[in-house]
Parts: C-alpha cells; sequence; structure tokens
C-alpha cells in the first residue's frame, strides 16, 4: 500500500486535543510512544457510559448495570476480533501492559519455577518487562538470562536461539517493537525458535499493536500484552492475550469480587478465565473507551496507515542527518515510526524543552530502557514517535526547531 494513499488531514481533525496551540505555536504532538492522542468517538464513549450507563457489571439486575454489562463484554469480544483469536476468553482486562506481563509472572510462571530456572528477555526491554521477572528471580532464585542486541538495536537472533536450547527456560519474553530505537524485532522467527524447544513466549505488543496488525493466530505467542492508552484509547486500561489452555492452568492474580463462584471461611472457588482474572469493579468506563478505539481503528485502512506512518519516520531521519553533530540512535533495517537522536554534547532534556518553546512536543530521557542505553553508551536520547495524525509539515518543524537549538548552542 502506498503511503500517497491515506489522508491524515481527515484523521488528524478526529482530534480535538490537536486543534490547539501551545506557547503561540500550532501543537506538533510527536510523543506518541509514550502515549497517544484520542479521537472524539473515544472521548465520547467514555463520558457516555458515565452521563447515561454508570452502574457496575455483571451482578445487577437493573437496566443501567444491563447496559454497561453488554458495553463492557462488546469491548472483550472487539479485542479478541483485533488480535485475530476467535475465543473471547482469551482476553483478559488489566491496567495495561505493566500489570498483564507482572500477572503473567505471579500467575504462570511463578507456581512453575524453582532455584536454578531461568526467564528469557532481550537487552532492549521496557522495564516493563525487566523488573517483574527481577522481582520472581529474587524471590525464587532463577537466573534471568539477557539475549544481546546488537550497535545497531538488533536483536541477535542467533544468541537468542542458542540461549533457548542450551537453558531451556521457563519463558521467553519479548518487545515487538522497541519503544526507545524503534526496532521491529522478528518475533515470528523468535517464537518459533522458542516452541521449538517446548518455551512458551510472551510478547510485549504495546508498541507495535497501535502501527500495524499484529494477529495471534499468525504469531502464535503463547501470552501478549498491550496498552489502551498507546492505542488511542483511554488510560489505566489494557489487556493480557493468553491461550486458553494456559489461562485455565493459572491461579488467579488478585482475590475479590466477580472472580469468585463461591466463597466460605473454609474455602473459596474460583471461576474460569477471563472472570477469575478480574478481581473487583473494572475500569468499565476504560473499557468501553478501549471498544469505541477499537471500532475507530478498524474503520481505518491499517496496512496504509502504516505505510504513511513508515513514511514519516524515514523522512524525519532523513532530514534530521542533515543537521551537522546529529546521531540518529537505533538503525534497526526494520523501523517502526520512532526516531530517537542525539546532537553532540547538548543534552536531551534540553532539545525537549527547547522544541516545546516551539510548541513541539517530543519526549527525552531513558524511555524506561536503561538497560539499552547503557549498552550504546548513552544516557538517553530526544526521542521523536509519529502517528497517523502527524504531517510531513510537522516533521519539517521539528528539523527547524532542532536547526535552532543547534544554531543557539554554537553561537
Amino acid at each position: 500500500m502506498n503511503s500517497t494513499d491515506f489522508d491524515p488531514q481527515f484523521w488528524r481533525a478526529q482530534f480535538p486535543i490537536l486543534q490547539q496551540t501551545v506557547n503561540g505555536h500550532p501543537l506538533v504532538y510527536l510523543d506518541n510512544a509514550a502515549t497517544t492522542q484520542k479521537p472524539q468517538v473515544v472521548i465520547d464513549a467514555v463520558s457516555g457510559y458515565y452521563r447515561k450507563d454508570n452502574a457496575n457489571i455483571h451482578r445487577g439486575v437493573h437496566a443501567l448495570s444491563q447496559r454497561a454489562t453488554v458495553a463492557y463484554e462488546a469491548c472483550r469480544e472487539l479485542a479478541a476480533g483485533f488480535l485475530g483469536t476467535s475465543d473471547s476468553r482469551e482476553i483478559i482486562f488489566v491496567r495495561g501492559a505493566t500489570e498483564g506481563i507482572n500477572l503473567v509472572a505471579q500467575s504462570f510462571v511463578r507456581p512453575r519455577v524453582q532455584p536454578g530456572d531461568c526467564v528469557l528477555i532481550t537487552e532492549m526491554e521496557h522495564h516493563a518487562n525487566i523488573v517483574p521477572w527481577q522481582l520472581l528471580a529474587e524471590e525464587k532464585g532463577i537466573e534471568l538470562l539477557v539475549a544481546p542486541v546488537s550497535e545497531k538495536g538488533e536483536v541477535e537472533l542467533d544468541a537468542w536461539k542458542a540461549l533457548l536450547k542450551a537453558r531451556r527456560p521457563v519463558i521467553a519474553a519479548c518487545v515487538h517493537v522497541s519503544n526507545s530505537l524503534g526496532t521491529i524485532n522478528p518475533v515470528e522467527a523468535m517464537i518459533e525458535a522458542a516452541h521449538a524447544v517446548g518455551v512458551p513466549v510472551l510478547l510485549d505488543a504495546a508498541q507495535s499493536t497501535p502501527h500495524f496488525a499484529v494477529d495471534v493466530s499468525v504469531l502464535k505467542p503463547d501470552f501478549l500484552v498491550l496498552s489502551g492508552h498507546k492505542l488511542f484509547g483511554p488510560t489505566g486500561i489494557g489487556i493480557l492475550y493468553g491461550r486458553y489452555d494456559l489461562l485455565a492452568s493459572m491461579p488467579p492474580y488478585q482475590g475479590g469480587g466477580d472472580m469468585i463462584q463461591k466463597v466460605s471461611f473454609a474455602k473459596t472457588t474460583y471461576k474460569k478465565p477471563p472472570e477469575r482474572f478480574e478481581a473487583g469493579t473494572p475500569d468499565i468506563a476504560g473499557v468501553i473507551g478501549l471498544a469505541a478505539a477499537f471500532q475507530f481503528l478498524n474503520g481505518m485502512d491499517r496496512a496504509a496507515a502504516a505505510a504513511y506512518e513508515t513514511s514519516l519516520g524515514q523522512y524525519a531521519e532523513s532530514q534530521l542527518r542533515r543537521i551537522e553533530g546529529l546521531r540518529i540512535i537505533g538503525e534497526a533495517e526494520d523501523k517502526a515510526s520512532v526516531v530517537s537522536f542525539l546532537i553532540g554534547d547538548i543534552h536531551a532534556h534540553d532539545v525537549g524543552t527547547f522544541l516545546d518553546q516551539d510548541g513541539i512536543a517530543i519526549r527525552a530521557g531513558h524511555h524506561c530502557t536503561q538497560p539499552i542505553m547503557q549498552k550504546l553508551g548513552i544516557s538517553g536520547t530526544a526521542r521523536a514517535s509519529f502517528a497517523f495524525y502527524n504531517t510531513m509539515e510537522e516533521v519539517d518543524q521539528l528539523v527547524a526547531g532542532v536547526q535552532k537549538i543547534v544554531k543557539f548552542f554554537r553561537d
């Protein structure tokens, strides 16, 4: 699909926050890897729930509860279709990708490990896919194995395969798209290699699902996590996908209301998945807003949007490379629309602060990926990350803003 087939202005008009000015300049929002903006339909869905249907779900017999329950469960069906599974019981609502990973660590891995066992990840993981495994390692006496990443920002696939074969970890967990480098990992090959030696895989799809279709029936992860706020939906809501046979074998992550079958002081029995993992009153409004986000994205030609975003990222890199002293961090062959860079000895936070004066929002820092930053010998980067509502003109504004910064520090 050619990027010229995609009209960013049509979609941009549906995001009210993008119509504002910041510091007297039209907002140029290039911090999409941190969180994406919300279309009006998502905002309306959340406010509509509170205005018309605010009630707790599942247990109520009155009309509001019934309507809220139907809307809540409809999102489960939408999420299943969005991810390519025909079984909506494989969709668990969580607070985000972070909670999804913690759930798998505590309910799937923790009961299965003994001292001397190991978990495999990569050097480019987000802290959310490092710290839960470290906590488990400290508690259970297991080892955290780390597959190396090249200077270009690519997972060394042979090393990944070798660690799988030599150590047979209890689980392998990897990011699909790096939030700090933009690398799109060869996850189909990585998952296939793990399954070849009987190792289940958790896929962190928080950065991939906003940009292109992710089909679990093709990739075949055993678990997958995503965050709604990176997917043009509300904050505080996300999804854990898990193979049903694995979910059914797992104990509850949390205890409380609605995940129980029967409670007595002597014994409690639990519902089957997905209810088993959704204790207490959930973020009903967040789920309903996420459903609106799924419907919004389903109404888009996602292949055309992905091609357009790729062209934005490539154009940004090509223009930024012309600036003397600027260095792109992360030069994988297969990249999403994320551009991380440094300019000489100018601190990344200074870059972000100066750009903000021109209404340009980027991210500066380690991006919750300190280990890969240490591997590359840097403390952080300035990062511009693009979505389908960004424009080539905004890329030009970014480049002009960076050029101003270089001139300021050199004069």
